[in-house]
Formats: structure tokens, sequence, C-alpha cells
């Protein structure tokens, strides 16, 4: 089997160093559709450096996402990249995240699982500063046709919708270029700008990326019913249950479950409510 359990989990950590400015941040915030109205005094806290906050979801592109890169070259993992597809996601934020910074991101393979006809590697990094731990990011990824080994079969949930209205819901159009800007904060993939390597994996046209759909869905979370204040945000998880495309609209519905989480589903709006993000949830307070 080309996935070593044992040896991936037990493999040594990888640490590099990782550092981001203010262009960094402006740019991925650009990538998920900010800065519209341009004047707009809410966007120019994604947009503007002397206003400048920063989306937790940056914490996935800091450092061009050396996590999952790491992970899927460690020991014990010899894999073909075209069997793999990004299945979740989660951040943990330990305090609020800085415009600009160094930190050392250290990378694992946290756990295996076998699904049966699929393995899934948790990839986990953590990066931390001078002033100790900024986050923990989990990259959860299945690699078809590699499962069956009568490994753990991991967690499988799955949230019900609340059987009620949303308490908001929030319709975000992915403009035609994005997919093209937003890769420039490190997903390089083709698979979201060149139409013909989009036909040889079985799509009409390029892809979004689905940590763009995740960001975007963040923002608006944060902009719908979060007051725009970033640093509420304590964490942040999903299961990509599906594609978008570049011209269609998210339509992102929101639920508060309690006083530190909200319940959100995402999907495609244009393509008859199809799932985009599932089983999503964000947990927000205050940082210590």
């Amino acid at each position: 089997m080309p996935i070593d359990a044992a040896k991936a989990v037990a493999a040594e950590p990888r640490s590099a160093e990782i550092a981001w400015d203010h262009k960094d941040v402006q740019l991925y915030h650009l990538g998920l559709g900010a800065g519209v109205p341009a004047t707009d005094p809410d966007e120019l806290r994604y947009t503007l450096e002397s206003r400048l906050h920063v989306l937790p979801s940056f914490a996935t592109v800091a450092g061009a996402g050396m996590g999952v890169v790491g992970g899927l070259s460690a020991p014990g993992v010899d894999i073909d990249l075209a069997a793999v597809l990004h299945g979740g996601q989660s951040i943990t934020l330990h305090r609020p995240l800085p415009v600009a910074g160094r930190a050392v991101s250290t990378s694992r393979v946290a756990a295996v699982y076998d699904k049966g006809k699929a393995a899934v590697l948790v990839l986990r990094s953590e990066a931390a500063d001078p002033d100790g731990p900024l986050w923990t990011s989990d990259a959860q990824i299945f690699v078809r046709g590699e499962g069956g080994w009568g490994g753990d079969r991991g967690p499988s949930e799955r949230l019900e919708l609340p059987d009620r209205a949303p308490d908001a819901t929030a319709e975000r159009r992915i403009r035609e270029e994005q997919a093209l800007l937003y890769r420039l904060s490190g997903d390089w993939n083709p698979l979201h700008a060149d139409p013909e390597f989009a036909k040889l994996a079985g799509f009409d046209r390029p892809i979004l990326h689905g940590l763009c759909s995740y960001g975007m869905t963040l923002k608006a979370v944060v902009d719908t019913l979060l007051d725009g204040d970033v640093t509420r945000v304590r964490g942040y998880r999903t299961r990509f249950a599906g594609i978008v495309f570049p011209g269609e609209t998210l339509r992102i519905r929101m639920w508060r479950l309690d006083d530190d989480r909200i319940q959100v589903t995402v999907t495609a709006a244009e393509r008859d409510d199809a799932p985009v993000l599932a089983d999503t949830v964000v947990t927000v307070g205050d940082h210590a």
C-alpha cells in the first residue's frame, strides 16, 4: 500500500519559517472578492493598509500553505496526486492574526483513516511566533483508491440543519477572474485557470478553489453576523461538498446555534442550490 499509516503518523514534524506582510493579506482579501464597493468603509478594512485587519482564513495561505505541501511528501506517503481531493478544512485561532509577521510553521500527518475506497490524511500545520501560538490548521485530504487495509475509519460527523429559517442569508457573486486572482496567493493548480486542464479533469471549465469559497464564506459570516469584527472568530471548519464556477453565486445561509457557534451552509444559487460547503461551523468568542 502506498500509504504506510504508522510510518506517516510517526514521522518527525517538518518545520519552516514563513513570513507575510500587508500586501499578502490585501491580495488574499481581493482574491476573496473584497473591495466592492471600493470606497465602502467596511470593505476598506480588507483592502487599505492603514485600516487593515486580517480575516482568520488567511492562515490557510500564509507561507503558501506549507502544511499541505509538506504532508503530501511525508515519509510513508507515496500517492498519485491525481487521486487527491481536499475533503475538509479547519482552523483554530489562538489569537488574532497580525497584518505582518514571521512565524515557524510545523507540519505533520496527524492521522490516517481508512474509509474503505479511500484513505483520509489529516495534515496538521501549527504556526507560532515569538509571542506564542498563532493558529492550528487541519486539512482533510481524501486519496481515492488507497483505503481498505482495515484501519480506523475515523470520525464521520454530519450536521443536521436547524429546523427553522436561517438567521441570515447572504449572496456573494464570484467574479469571472476571481480564481485567477486567488491563485496568486499560492495555489497554482491549473485546474483553476487552464480550460484544457479542467476538461482533462472532467469539468467544462476551470473551477473555483475550495479554499476561496471557504474564505468568502467566513468573510460573509463576519460581515453579516459579527459586525465586521474578525477578532471574534476562534475557529472555523467545513467539509467541501461540491464545486462552484467563476461567474456563479454563492448562497450562504447562517444559523446562530448558541452564543459561540454559527452553523453555515453554502450552495451554488444558479444550479438549484447545489452543495458547495457543508457541515460548516464558525466558533466565536473573545481571545484571552
